[in-house]
């Protein structure tokens, strides 16, 4: 076990907080989690500034303190060299905490012959501050272990009147009749994979459009998959 707390490296499996902390009582931090290529945070594919834009918004959004982001950097440096996948989790103080983690098992599997997702319509799997990365991520995770107890492999997170927002870990992506669709993010996260994909598509002149995805609009896909910045996409080929 190896991780990086304010400032400096770690090597033991427990990180002390005080009983009174934010985070610990409300979950009260901002995340985001990136994977970086060739141990290389400028990487093109690894995208870390946009991933400290995102950090950086949150906290604006929240007031809370920006970290010392040249620290920030160090410790993702550090981590990067032991793994492939980081997540990176700032505190109302300016405190920072990177994990790191290996790649999903079978990725190259569920990128190939995809997945089965569950629809999560019920009210205690919809996410508070859906358009921010907050530590109180427990309806996307309670909406992926059922999913899990239900042999899926993936949650699909709707809205009040049933329409698909996105999935416990990505944003959704459909196709029918030569357009790309993904829903409109005004209650769902704008991922930063979703963005540069979005980006990719319209440069080589693929239509790609936004939409709310009712019910009705879900039916008429021809397939269906999701993306993040870990395992890039994956199709979903049943939704139960």
């Amino acid at each position: 076990m190896i991780y990086w707390y304010d400032g400096r490296i770690f090597t033991r499996e427990t990180i002390s907080l005080p009983i009174s902390d934010p985070a610990l009582l409300y979950g009260a931090t901002v995340f985001t989690t990136l994977r970086v290529y060739e141990q290389n945070l400028d990487h093109s594919l690894t995208q870390w500034a946009d991933h400290c834009q995102r950090l950086s918004r949150s906290i604006d959004a929240f007031h809370w303190k920006q970290p010392h982001w040249q620290q920030v950097r160090e410790g993702a440096e550090n981590l990067s060299q032991h793994f492939p996948v980081l997540r990176v989790t700032l505190f109302p103080d300016g405190r920072e905490w990177i994990t790191g983690r290996n790649l999903p098992p079978g990725l190259a599997q569920r990128q190939e012959k995809g997945i089965i997702a569950w629809l999560a319509n019920e009210e205690r799997f919809r996410r508070s501050f859906p358009t921010h990365k907050t530590g109180n991520y427990l309806s996307s995770w309670l909406a992926l272990q059922t999913a899990k107890e239900k042999g899926a492999q993936e949650a699909i997170l709707v809205d009040e009147k049933g329409n698909w927002l996105e999935t416990s870990t990505g944003n959704l992506w459909g196709w029918k009749e030569g357009i790309w669709w993904t829903p409109l993010v005004n209650q769902a996260l704008s991922g930063i994979a979703r963005s540069r994909l979005i980006s990719q598509l319209k440069w080589q002149k693929i239509p790609v459009q936004e939409t709310v995805w009712t019910p009705e609009f879900v039916n008429s896909l021809q397939a269906l998959g999701y993306s993040n910045c870990v395992v890039q996409v994956v199709p979903i080929h049943t939704v139960i």
